[in-house]
């Protein structure tokens, strides 16, 4: 009976202050529908300068089919190679081009004909894009002219699991991971730190609560909230996204809550040590950036050093985004994704036991 008291206060805290219920639920569903449009790794809308010094019809041809692209706002043609390192410095354009003179008899003759591209090393990411981009468009254009004199050999790629490779695909569950890790290290980790701050985690002290029941109480309401506001993403992604669904989606939410708890018994940890809901809050800035950016959302995990990766294997949001853009995307096989679920209930149980361990000492 104590325990569900306990519970039934916590769970009350939650409810009755409207300005914390928006809280929970408000900016995640925001964050998740602006963030999903705003960030991106897609390049569009690219001013691109072009000196063409070539009088024939090669480079023309080339020119329009750069200008066809999708990616491509402008095309800008001047006049002197100058102008091309003017327009980079001052950003401009991204890139700039130059047909040298003797380029469409080249083509025409069946040599390689070559063409200078500049691109703004400031904008590294979105300029490799870019470039990879032009080339393909160059690459067909070369293919083009090949397949006027002869057959040519040409691969026929076809993308698994994302065959218009629409990057929200990739971006929206993995967004939505990262704000449910956000959401649910928030709410716990100034739960303790705040009845310390207000003064009423004394009444803990004198009350006859065992620290399981204290660390359950806290966990509770926050794990429910989680829960549900991730429930809301998963609908907001299928409804309003139209992401499909082709996993489990049982076997998805199973995972989901093992992922929310894992993140609560951070919090918790991270409360029961700090003092203050500032200190608390400072915390974890502290620890979700790092689980962020070694967790392959933003850069791929085999990329990273391999002591990196042996770390990141403590990352609940590392275990989890494979699971969810699994899930989504690939229809992953139940055994795949309990092979990257058991970690979860790993790191929950061992964050879970500590905040109980720290919790008991402060009672002493």
């Amino acid at each position: 009976m104590r325990l569900v008291a306990q519970i039934v206060k916590e769970m009350r805290s939650y409810l009755q202050d409207p300005q914390q219920r928006l809280a929970l639920f408000g900016p995640p569903l925001i964050q998740l529908l602006i963030l999903s449009s705003a960030l991106t790794f897609e390049v569009n809308n690219v001013d691109i300068a072009v000196y063409n010094e070539d009088a024939g019809a090669a480079s023309h041809e080339l020119i329009e089919r750069i200008k066809a692209a999708h990616f491509v706002h402008a095309v800008i043609l001047v006049d002197r190679q100058a102008s091309i390192t003017r327009m980079i410095d001052e950003r401009d354009v991204l890139a700039g081009i130059h047909f040298a003179p003797e380029f469409s008899r080249d083509v025409a003759a069946g040599r390689p004909a070559s063409v200078q591209t500049l691109i703004d090393g400031r904008r590294a990411n979105a300029g490799q894009i870019l470039l990879s981009y032009l080339q393909t468009i160059a690459s067909d254009y070369g293919a083009d002219l090949a397949g006027t004199d002869g057959a040519i050999v040409q691969p026929e790629v076809r993308h698994w699991f994302n065959k218009n490779l629409q990057f929200i695909w990739f971006f929206v569950p993995g967004m939505l991971g990262v704000l449910v890790m956000l959401v649910s290290l928030q709410s716990t980790a100034s739960s303790i730190a705040k009845e310390r701050e207000l003064g009423t985690f004394d009444q803990l002290l004198v009350s006859p609560s065992t620290p399981i029941e204290i660390v359950v109480a806290k966990s509770v309401p926050a794990f429910v909230m989680g829960t549900l506001l991730a429930s809301a993403m998963i609908l907001a992604t299928v409804t309003v996204f139209r992401i499909p669904m082709l996993g489990s989606l049982p076997l998805l939410m199973g995972c989901m809550m093992l992922f929310i708890l894992a993140n609560v018994g951070i919090g918790l940890m991270l409360s029961s040590i700090c003092d203050t809901q500032q200190q608390a809050i400072l915390g974890v800035f502290a620890v979700a950036y790092p689980m962020i950016l070694t967790s392959g959302f933003a850069t791929p995990f085999a990329n990273m050093p391999h002591w990196l990766q042996v770390v990141a294997q403590a990352s609940p949001l590392k275990h989890f985004l494979v699971i969810i853009q699994g899930s989504f995307a690939k229809a992953m096989p139940p055994a795949d994704i309990l092979s990257n679920a058991w970690p979860l209930v790993v790191i929950a149980f061992v964050t879970m036991s500590a905040a109980m361990i720290i919790v008991k000492r402060k009672l002493q």
